[in-house]
């Protein structure tokens, strides 16, 4: 299966910024385009004090600090330029839901911000869809709702274009990136996360057009089951199905480095053979691109452009 939508992580919340201006942008979304990449979608617009644009609603509200460049602006400018499509990935406070619970107030700062983005970027024929960023694995009490608040905003205030999630699965892998242990005991069921997502797909459906589930929170053997369920529960509920292919290594003590292309080249294939419609990434340009800060990513690029040209 190949990859054909990366997200875009400029936030670096947890892994380390790589000091890009607009020129070296430009080079990359010319690999991702050479790579097939028809897809960038933004994985959120800020997080905490942080962010993309220089949003008035959150400068005011959060206390965000001013960013030196917008970053939308040159995403878009970029996207139309080498003709990709380009997702919107709303606000993620870092508190308000994940750890104060207040999922309402989650919620209220990004209806003003998806009206002010709207306002903004709208204009942008690259601006062809919206990601709504708060990712979980279970049904956390309050996401059903913010789920379908957010998505039904986005697609009023833009005549409907597509929303995104990209939850991941509780699964053996699913630690904090602060935490030492690569594994937990405590792992989610197949039947508990076929049964949890049923529930939060049948609240969502109207929102939420497209889910695409994180593929490294399990482990290689139990993807294809995880993967046809995912599949059976989205076909249920009327969504469309994609996977996100983790393009880092979740089995290492280093957190994170670029993924064996072994590894991922078995992903790809699991969700191949589960009928899945597209694959994006996390995230090219860290941990794909030719110019990363990493340079086995570069290497991993040389790898699937092999496999690529192979199918």
């Amino acid at each position: 299966m190949k990859i054909t939508g990366t997200f875009l992580d400029e936030i670096s919340h947890d892994i380390p910024h790589q000091n890009w201006g607009a020129k070296e942008w430009d080079t990359d979304f010319q690999h991702m385009k050479h790579m097939g990449i028809d897809t960038v979608i933004l994985i959120r617009c800020g997080y905490k004090n942080w962010l993309t644009y220089p949003s008035a609603v959150l400068q005011q509200e959060e206390e965000a600090y001013t960013p030196p460049v917008d970053l939308v602006r040159l995403f878009l400018d970029l996207s139309e330029k080498h003709g990709i499509a380009f997702y919107f990935g709303l606000y993620d406070s870092g508190k308000y839901w994940w750890e104060k619970g207040d999922f309402q107030r989650e919620v209220d700062l990004n209806l003003k911000a998806i009206d002010e983005v709207w306002e903004r970027y709208g204009s942008s024929p690259a601006f062809q869809g919206w990601y709504i960023c708060q990712e979980v694995s279970r049904k956390t009490a309050g996401i059903i709702d913010l789920y379908r608040q957010l998505g039904l905003h986005c697609k009023e205030v833009s005549g409907g274009l597509p929303t995104l999630i990209s939850p991941y699965i509780d699964g053996q892998k699913a630690i904090m990136a602060s935490e030492a242990e690569l594994t937990k005991a405590a792992a989610v069921s197949l039947e508990e996360h076929e049964a949890e997502w049923n529930e939060i797909f049948a609240g969502i459906r109207e929102a939420v057009d497209i889910v695409a589930f994180q593929d490294g929170h399990v482990d290689y053997h139990q993807l294809a089951d995880y993967f046809a369920v995912n599949k059976q529960l989205a076909d249920r509920h009327g969504l469309r199905c994609w996977t996100n292919a983790e393009s880092f290594d979740r089995d290492m003590p280093i957190k994170f480095l670029p993924i064996k292309w072994e590894k991922l080249r078995l992903k790809l294939e699991a969700a191949r053979a589960a009928g899945l419609e597209k694959a994006i990434t996390f995230e090219f340009s860290h941990f794909m691109s030719p110019q990363s800060a990493y340079p086995q990513a570069g290497h991993l690029y040389n790898r699937y452009q092999e496999y690529r040209n192979e199918r």
